[in-house]
């Protein structure tokens, strides 16, 4: 247990079984009156933002979350299976709960599982992946000096805008915070 006044940006703290990660804090002092601890918590779970406002020594179970290595096997359905790279055992977590991250997962990849109390709660991939072009139209010829783009499908199912000169077959770098291109390989 932690008291409110130990809470910093991107703690992870457990309110009510629901899992939640400081996102600001303030530590507000008033001339007359009591202190007190204003805070943005997003829940985990369902990705919603609340506000809360805590007194400085009011006590907060901190959650200790686990990481492990792994490595992205494949999508059954709405699930993604995952292997834990230490002890080969598999875990598997929904789609909803990975939210715009199955956007870059490729076979084999790997990740880091996020486990709370033994429970698998989210995976962190990597900031840049590399995938192939999978579907492209063809750019327009004398077209390639202006930073014109067109859209394209990659080998996992996500479209976004790219140069015209990248086609078919294409390996492109992705940055996965923004879903952005970033250059070809």
């Amino acid at each position: 247990m932690i008291t409110a006044n130990d809470l910093r940006g991107g703690m992870k703290i457990d309110m009510d079984g629901e899992l939640y990660v400081v996102e600001e804090f303030q530590h507000v002092k008033r001339a007359r009156g009591s202190a007190f601890v204003r805070t943005k918590l997003k829940n985990l779970g369902s990705g919603q933002s609340i506000k809360k406002v805590f007194q400085p020594s009011q006590k907060i179970k901190d959650a200790f979350i686990v990481e492990k290595n792994a490595q992205y096997l494949y999508k059954e359905r709405e699930d993604f299976h995952f292997m834990d790279l230490e002890t080969f055992e598999e875990r598997i977590i929904s789609r909803e709960n990975l939210g715009e991250k199955v956007n870059f997962l490729i076979e084999n990849m790997k990740v880091i599982l996020q486990l709370y109390e033994d429970r698998l709660i989210g995976i962190e991939i990597p900031n840049f992946v590399e995938l192939k072009v999978k579907k492209a139209s063809p750019g327009v010829k004398g077209n390639t000096v202006s930073t014109s783009t067109k859209l394209v499908v990659l080998e996992s199912g996500y479209s976004l805008q790219a140069p015209l000169f990248i086609k078919e077959g294409d390996i492109i770098r992705i940055d996965t915070r923004s879903g952005e291109y970033v250059g070809k390989k």
